[in-house]
């Protein structure tokens, strides 16, 4: 229930930063793990899984599961997303580091050691797969034919075309030895629950990651026909293959999925949620719009500005004083630029302020953030940015052109000049986008 609202908001940036800090702590999985254990086996529990989660998921589960019962097993995470255990919790699985959101020598290295680890699994045995966000970079196993350069490529060029991200992990299960389902199928006879926090739209397991451990409903078709839509090139031997059915993930329905357990215990919608509580505890009105928000980040940004200017002017679908929240994965297209301009740097939640600052105009009494709940936009060192009131006008005194940094994809530069980047550091956690808009 909200409070009446007091008017009491002082600073309406460092507000919205505790509405991204509330979405983070409710994804936090010591927070949720619990509810979602099974009990220990009969014989042994290996720990299996990927995601920029992984080392959290890790700690959460080494501090929850009996101290009397075996426990081991290996998880990758990304560079930099490795905390130190918490104190008191005994290290009984291994974490490992590699590279996203381009795989390196250090992914697939781990990726090999993890199906080494099903080997020998009875079934007696439990594996808990522990999968969140970023695990299909991470968790790469190039499928015979290709090398660890040819996914490489294929994965940076996937990155930079605009294909959403059920589009880019269909075409990554196709071309690996353990994601869409196959991990699954390596760990019989054992039992397998899988553990994870989405990061997609619509919470679909066979998405997360690409699913390393259900059923993948897409077929090699599907994959060449987004591989074709967007103009990347694979090996010739690999375009035979999709073209053949040769690199068929397993089905729903197959057998080797009898069994398998999927417990999603961290959501995108969950940290919305949480997000507008605080919220309403200030006693401003809260309203999410959506989870599944997909797009062009700066269209994206665009639409929520004509709702913003809309509200603040008295004529749009809610009133003010109000939160608007969103969340979602939206796309960058990096746009071919000029010889001799530089690069641009930046991400997702950037580019939706920018076209979001685009599209207010300087509305007065509106404020945003957007960022990425794992603390990283992109590859950069920041989590996202914020707007206000006076976005453009102080942009203007610095010279800077909002259409030149659009131009070439250069979010970055754009808000650190302005001072307006959100930096969080790693957050250990991911359910994916998170955008908030403070209309007062």
């Amino acid at each position: 229930m909200t409070s009446p609202y007091t008017g009491t908001i002082a600073d309406p940036q460092a507000f919205l930063r505790s509405l991204y800090d509330a979405a983070v702590r409710r994804a936090m999985p010591l927070h949720s793990m619990a509810a979602h254990l099974p009990s220990p086996p009969k014989g042994r529990t290996v720990v299996l899984g990927a995601g920029k989660a992984g080392a959290s998921m890790v700690h959460a589960l080494e501090a929850l599961w009996p101290h009397d019962a075996p426990l081991s097993g290996l998880v990758v995470t990304r560079y930099g997303h490795l905390p130190d255990r918490p104190a008191g919790v005994r290290a009984r699985v291994e974490i490992v580091e590699a590279a996203h959101p381009v795989p390196d020598a250090a992914g697939l290295q781990a990726a090999e050691r993890i199906l080494a680890l099903t080997q020998g699994l009875t079934q007696d045995d439990l594996v808990l797969c522990l999968i969140s966000g970023g695990g299909s970079a991470l968790l790469t196993a190039p499928a015979d034919g290709l090398t660890l350069a040819d996914k490489q490529h294929i994965n940076q060029a996937l990155l930079m075309s605009g294909a959403n991200i059920t589009e880019m992990n269909c075409v990554r299960k196709h071309l690996s030895r353990i994601k869409g389902g196959r991990l699954a199928a390596a760990c019989a006879p054992a039992r397998v629950v899988t553990l994870t926090i989405s990061d997609v739209p619509g919470d679909d397991p066979s998405v997360i990651a690409s699913g390393p451990t259900v059923p993948d409903a897409t077929s090699c078709a599907d994959a060449l026909a987004i591989l074709r839509r967007y103009r990347i090139a694979v090996p010739a031997p690999i375009e035979q293959a999709l073209q053949a059915g040769v690199l068929e993930t397993p089905k729903p329905g197959d057998a080797v999925f009898e069994g398998r357990e999927v417990r999603l215990i961290a959501t995108p919608m969950q940290s919305l949620l949480a997000a507008a509580e605080v919220a309403r505890a200030a006693g401003l009105a809260a309203h999410v719009l959506s989870d599944e928000i997909e797009g062009e980040s700066r269209d994206v940004g665009k639409v929520h500005a004509a709702l913003a200017r809309a509200v603040a002017k008295g004529g749009g679908a809610f009133t003010k004083p109000c939160v608007i929240l969103s969340g979602g994965e939206t796309t960058v297209t990096v746009r071919e630029r000029p010889t001799g301009t530089p690069k641009g740097r930046g991400g997702r939640a950037g580019e939706f302020c920018m076209g979001l600052a685009e599209g207010l105009q300087g509305q007065a009494s509106v404020w945003a953030l957007a960022a990425d709940t794992d603390g990283i936009d992109g590859v950069e060192d920041n989590a996202g940015a914020r707007v206000a009131p006076d976005t453009l006008a102080r942009a203007v005194a610095l010279g800077l052109k909002l259409a030149e940094h659009q131009a070439r994809n250069d979010a970055y530069g754009y808000f650190s000049a302005l001072g307006d980047l959100v930096v969080t550091g790693p957050t250990n956690t991911n359910v994916n986008d998170f955008r908030a808009l403070l209309i007062l």
